[in-house]
């Protein structure tokens, strides 16, 4: 489990293809204090720790998850969102994220506002109704309140320390980006369905 809090900007320093896409990041991290098998969502996307070095990780990312998320797009030198798995004691800065990605939406639109920028995002009509004014998603890993919703466009601001505290600050339109919908939207949803 996450909370959507990046707590550091990672590298994509390799990739490789041996039956599963391999990807080495860069990172900050203390990579001593990180367990082999750990999990570390990066952009959004639980991945396990299969291989380390004294400031990079290893993952391997399968064929399904390559084909329901943006990780398909990284390239060496990419920046991507980083978390370590929540422990307990940890503060809920943000809301509870499971790394398990539901769909990906586009970038449709960007004005700054000030010194933020709304970003207008379209979502998968099947994914749409679980996004809410004023509800919470995960986008490329970050923890997000969602501004308006409009059919299947919503937009979200982005504060000055959100878009350099995390890969926010590159985004443009047309990118592709992570969508993990909240869960309590989805048992909301499947509640009222059953009812």
């Amino acid at each position: 489990m996450f909370t959507g809090i990046i707590t550091d900007i990672g590298t994509i320093t390799k990739l490789t293809q041996q039956g599963d896409l391999r990807a080495r990041i860069g990172c900050g991290y203390d990579t001593s204090s990180i367990d082999m098998g750990a999990s570390i969502a990066s952009d959004g996307v639980c991945l396990t720790v299969v291989d380390l070095g004294p400031d990079w990780y290893e993952v391997q990312v399968s064929a399904e998850t390559v084909a329901k998320t943006n990780l398909g797009t990284w390239t060496v030198g990419r920046r991507v969102n980083l978390e370590r798995a929540l422990k307990v004691g940890d503060e809920l800065g943000g809301h509870i994220v499971s790394g398990h990605v539901d769909g990906v939406a586009e970038v449709i639109a960007m004005a700054d506002e000030g010194d933020s920028t709304r970003v207008t995002l379209r979502a998968p009509q099947a994914l749409a109704r679980f996004v809410a004014p004023k509800g919470s998603v995960a986008l490329n890993g970050t923890s997000l309140t969602v501004n308006e919703v409009n059919g299947c466009d919503f937009g979200i601001n982005f504060i000055p320390h959100t878009k350099i505290a995390t890969t926010w600050g590159d985004v443009a339109v047309g990118d592709r980006v992570n969508l993990e919908i909240d869960t309590l939207a989805r048992y909301v949803a499947r509640l009222a369905e059953a009812s």
